[in-house]
């Protein structure tokens, strides 16, 4: 059978990569020293989550769950930047709750047009030309791109209405819907022949609000039998749970009041998520429809089980999809519970955006003496420093010290002294397994530093021109070298010097 509706899925998601900067030096004729001009990368694009009212259903990320967006392209010379990367817009159905891979709710996407991006594109590297300033007049290196999100999420569905429809297969929820709605869901004689819910708006007087028909339910639903745990989530948004009770059932053992208690103990089994504000389905609203009085039997049997069930203090109507009996009835009751539950709830307040700015005192990063099976290391962890690390290209030296330097500016090294670090200890930045672990050296400094100040040219810096009266000091101070040195030599020819040397290559030569 084709699967045409799908209320849960997995979803492995992979932002964008942004692209490298690149090191470039401009060349023009007669211009063979014009400056650096790389250009930056591109920014990665990011996977959002969007609620469309087109979509319907997950079908769709459950055939393929794996989605990417589009990577940053590198920058190129003549300072051009590179093409951001495209954003990955994935469509969901109003009511869909995400997930991480613990269970835990990122968002929840109620509201038409609602979007969350749910794995953010790598930012792109900075070229050389970005990196340059008056002490880094012409930096040899650029920064890399930084890897996107990979987050592998959740997709929940769960229809958005006021009333659901539950009860046992076959209890006739389907015809209730198509005769209270314009909604035509599918009809038969045989059991579960609902796989999906069914919605249909219904209208009683000035009231409007929408009904679920919820596919049915079996004793151990809430352990995954039958079709219950699949569907009881699209009752957890309802306020008025309306049960839907078959008087013309043919089946041993079955009778309304114990289809009832069934029910009831599989809502109250049924733990509802707590993040989303939802109650427990044992608190809802009740309603019971005694259906199909149309046969004979079926009507005597609710009319002598009415009592007892008003007894319970539970709102009894006794209704025929067939023959449209008890209908109006039903809507208006429907409508009146549905107004107080939206009157208890209130009208829903717009989310403030509440700005949380970053302490004095928040130095942005970690540093933290842990235990490992080598031994002590010491652990950086915080937003920059571990994006700084993946920007860094650990092939280039010069790449290297610029890193050296931001994290001593940022207090790194102040830091791992106050924890107790020393010399040649391991430090870790990075709480994941690609972290960056290397041996602390406080002094350490890159080879560009014993050529001169990192990021510069002697080159470009030396702009002072000898005048001519230091030209005469130094042609004199030459001439003085050079006759010093012609005296040496004639002093040790006059020694005798070089004529033992030649007597001795007089008699090798013998």
């Amino acid at each position: 059978m084709a699967v045409t509706f799908v209320d849960r899925v997995v979803l492995h998601l992979s932002a964008g990569a942004g692209g490298h900067g690149v090191a470039s030096v401009k060349r023009e004729k007669f211009k063979p020293l014009g400056g650096p001009d790389g250009g930056n990368g591109g920014r990665g694009g990011s996977v959002i989550l969007r609620v469309d009212p087109s979509s319907t259903t997950l079908l769709d990320y459950h055939r393929h769950p794996h989605r990417k967006a589009g990577n940053g392209a590198p920058g190129a010379g003549d300072e051009r930047n590179g093409a951001d990367g495209d954003d990955l817009v994935l469509a969901v159905p109003e009511g869909t709750v995400v997930k991480d891979a613990s269970g835990q709710i990122i968002v929840d996407l109620v509201g038409m047009g609602t979007e969350h991006v749910i794995a953010a594109g790598g930012r792109g590297g900075l070229g050389n030309k970005a990196l340059s300033s008056a002490r880094r007049k012409a930096p040899g290196f650029a920064l890399l791109g930084e890897p996107g999100e990979d987050v592998d999420v959740v997709l929940e569905l769960k229809s958005l209405a006021d009333v659901a429809l539950i009860g046992f297969p076959s209890a006739g929820k389907s015809s209730l819907v198509s005769v209270l709605s314009a909604a035509k869901p599918k009809i038969a004689d045989y059991p579960f022949t609902t796989l999906v819910p069914n919605l249909g708006v219904v209208t009683a007087g000035s009231s409007r609000f929408t009904v679920a028909d919820v596919p049915g339910l079996i004793p151990g639903a809430h352990e995954g039998k039958g079709l219950g745990l699949e569907f009881l989530r699209h009752v957890e948004r309802c306020s008025v749970l309306v049960h839907v009770i078959d008087c013309a059932t043919l089946e041993p053992g079955r009778d309304p009041m114990s289809d009832l208690d069934v029910i009831e103990n599989e809502l109250s089994l049924y733990v509802p998520d707590a993040d989303l504000g939802g109650r427990p389905l044992s608190e809802r609203t009740r309603i019971v429809v005694l259906n199909k009085a149309d046969v004979p039997e079926a009507r005597e049997l609710a009319e002598m089980v009415k009592p007892d069930l008003e007894a319970r203090g539970i709102e009894v109507f006794i209704v025929s999809a067939v023959a449209h009996e008890g209908l109006r009835e039903l809507g208006f009751a429907m409508a009146r519970h549905v107004d107080a539950a939206r009157k208890e709830i209130g009208e829903a307040v717009p989310k403030r955006v509440v700005l949380r700015p970053r302490s004095v005192d928040d130095q942005g990063f970690t540093v933290t003496k842990e235990d490992g099976p080598d031994g002590v290391f010491f652990r950086v962890t915080g937003a920059r420093p571990v994006r700084w690390v993946r920007q860094t290209d650990f092939s280039n030296d010069e790449a290297v010290g610029y890193l050296a330097d931001r994290l001593g500016r940022l207090g790194v090294e102040d830091e791992l002294y106050k924890v107790g670090a020393v010399a040649g200890d391991t430090v870790v930045i990075g709480a994941t397994d690609d972290a960056v672990v290397f041996d602390w050296e406080p002094t350490l400094q890159a080879g560009a530093e014993l050529l001169g100040s990192r990021g510069t040219d002697l080159r470009l810096s030396e702009s002072a021109r000898p005048t001519r009266d230091e030209k005469r000091e130094a042609q004199k101070d030459r001439y003085a070298a050079r006759a010093a040195t012609q005296e040496e030599l004639d002093a040790e020819r006059r020694s005798g010097l070089w004529h033992v040397a030649a007597d001795e290559d007089d008699d090798q030569r013998a």
